[in-house]
């Protein structure tokens, strides 16, 4: 199976190399390294890698953590193959190409980019940023959003928790969910992807990066789509049990 980890770890000469050997020792085969962020003599790297399915898990954390300075910050299955350079152009020329479909194609597509479980449109009802009043800085009424598309992998029914994006942002959730969230920046609809902890593996939550590339894809597809998502909707939400409480990060 594939295997995303990601890892902070010293910026300095050979400490790379030393994570790359101890993956390969415990079984691991390397398909993809990205460098998340590099800031004040730390790094955050994303390692794919190709895992037996009937290895324990914990044998790789073990050795990794044995590493001076190395922490490892989450450990999940990627879905797909991982994707070369030019992805994110190629995604958006499909978009242009066939706009009919274009919510549909960013939404099956974001998840393999990002390595996340899954992916959905919701549309955030009307009054999601009426404010209380002047300065105040609270929000009025809200709701949960209502889905328009997900993609195949989500969860039936799909349950999201409730938001009021002024921008993009990251957001940890309930029972090992982890979420990125981006507005389009028209008709209440924002692009959500999760990540699911499971199969004994705690996944990362989204970097500021991931959530920057996230960012920079919905608005690109927004400045092609144009007029055509105000068109899109969503049928009213069935009345549930309020929202989890929701962790903001960034």
């Amino acid at each position: 199976m594939l295997l995303r980890v990601r890892v902070t770890l010293p910026d300095r000469p050979g400490t790379l190399g030393q994570v790359a050997r101890t993956l390969g020792v415990a079984g691991a085969d390397i398909v993809q390294v990205v460098v998340l962020e590099r800031l004040g003599g730390r790094a955050v790297d994303d390692f794919t890698v190709v895992w037996p399915g009937a290895s324990r898990v914990d044998r790789l954390c073990a050795g990794l953590a044995a590493i001076p300075g190395v922490r490892v910050n989450g450990m999940w299955r990627a879905i797909g193959a991982p994707n070369g350079g030019g992805q994110d152009a190629e995604l958006l020329t499909q978009i242009a190409a066939n706009p009919a479909d274009g919510l549909a194609t960013l939404v099956d597509a974001v998840p393999g980019l990002l390595a996340a479980d899954w992916a959905a449109a919701a549309v955030v009802p009307a009054d999601w940023a009426a404010r209380a009043g002047a300065g105040a800085g609270t929000v009025r009424g809200g709701g949960s959003p209502a889905v328009a598309y997900a993609s195949w992998r989500a969860p039936a029914p799909l349950e999201l928790p409730e938001v009021t994006p002024l921008r993009a942002r990251s957001l940890n959730g309930p029972a090992g969910t982890h979420y990125a969230v981006a507005p389009f920046g028209r008709a209440g609809l924002v692009l959500m992807l999760a990540r699911v902890d499971g199969d004994g593996l705690t996944a990362a939550g989204f970097h500021v990066t991931e959530v920057d590339r996230i960012a920079q894809l919905v608005r690109a597809a927004a400045t092609i789509l144009g007029d055509r998502l105000d068109l899109v909707s969503a049928p009213p939400a069935e009345p549930g049990p309020l929202p989890a409480v929701m962790t903001r990060h960034g």
